[in-house]
């Protein structure tokens, strides 16, 4: 009776889990794309659209999902949420969007960003040392978030013209901001719930959960909106995007989740995550000073990390308890 109700109990969370990815990609995109036609009707460069609100639309499932799970009482969801999603983003958003069509960068338009993609990273350490994610450093987070975007607006080549026979066409952007951001409140509900009901059904650790599950949810409109850029050769789009979402999942999401409520960082993230997040955005820094390019052989080789990676999380002996209940 008990496997029976346990079984039960995970498909239920399983269709929750579904519902609330689905709700989220949905709300990203409404939230995307309204937000980049009010931008663009102003005239703003790409690049500070993909950097800025492209990026901070689609880091929007985090920072729901993260100040929720942290209320609700479930900080590792928080804090993994934002990790995983990190290392997502760039070995697999990345990793796929480069298989697609090699991305080429612009060393000197993204110097500063990644510079600031780095600092953001820096910052996760002694949080993790400390403990707890206070809500003062919450507070200097978003001060240094909101430095950042004013560099970008500043830095941004602004190039206004005239168009007014094309701003009443389609829906109002202002209205499908508010649709998005309510749809995405919802599904970070439903996702937190029933990820949190799948994971104590199998006995997975909360930190496992936002580390994967979670994780991959919040950053499909990430993988979407990138995939379409690869598709149509926008690299820096992409480029902007991920480097943004990445800035903006610290400095916002968990500065947000840590202003809600003080954020409890667990300590078993330093001895695997946290070098992995950091790795990786170091990597992800040399391709973008360094490199320049990101060819089809280490996009390939990204994925190829990112499968492992989960891989990793499933099988260590701290997730162990999954086989068992398999």
């Amino acid at each position: 009776m008990h496997s029976l109700e346990t079984y039960q109990m995970a498909m239920v969370a399983l269709g929750a889990i579904g519902f609330g990815v689905w709700l989220l990609c949905k709300g990203g995109d409404w939230t995307v794309d309204s937000a980049s036609a009010i931008a663009e009707r102003s005239g703003l460069s790409k690049l500070f659209i993909a950097a800025t609100i492209v990026a901070f639309g689609t880091s929007a499932p985090e920072l729901f999902t993260s100040i929720n799970a942290n209320l609700s009482g479930y900080p590792g969801i928080s804090v993994g949420n934002v990790i995983g999603s990190n290392i997502a983003n760039v070995l697999m958003v990345l990793g796929l969007s480069a298989i697609i069509a090699p991305i080429l960068i612009d060393r000197k338009d993204v110097r500063v960003d990644a510079i600031v993609m780095l600092l953001a990273t820096a910052t996760l350490v002694p949080a993790m040392i400390y403990g707890i994610l206070p809500r003062w450093a919450g507070g200097a987070m978003v001060a240094t978030i909101v430095i950042y975007i004013l560099y970008q607006w500043r830095a941004s080549k602004i190039e206004v013209e005239d168009d007014e026979d094309g701003e009443d066409e389609g829906a109002n952007p202002y209205l499908m901001v508010v649709a998005g951001i309510t749809t995405l409140l919802i599904g970070s509900e439903i996702l937190v719930q029933g990820a949190v009901a799948g994971g104590m059904a199998l006995g997975v650790p909360e930190s496992v959960i936002g580390m994967t599950v979670i994780a991959f949810g919040t950053s499909l409109p990430e993988l979407t909106a990138c995939i379409a850029a690869a598709r149509k050769g926008h690299s820096e789009m992409i480029v902007g995007g991920i480097v943004g979402s990445n800035i903006f999942n610290i400095f916002s999401v968990l500065a947000f989740s840590a202003i809600a409520k003080p954020l409890v960082m667990d300590s078993g993230f330093l001895g695997f995550d946290l070098p992995v997040v950091i790795a990786v955005t170091l990597i992800f820094a040399f391709f973008l000073l360094a490199r320049g390019r990101i060819s089809k052989r280490a996009g390939a080789v990204m994925l190829a990390s990112y499968l492992a990676f989960i891989g990793w999380q499933y099988f260590t002996p701290a997730a162990g308890t999954l086989l068992a209940a398999i």
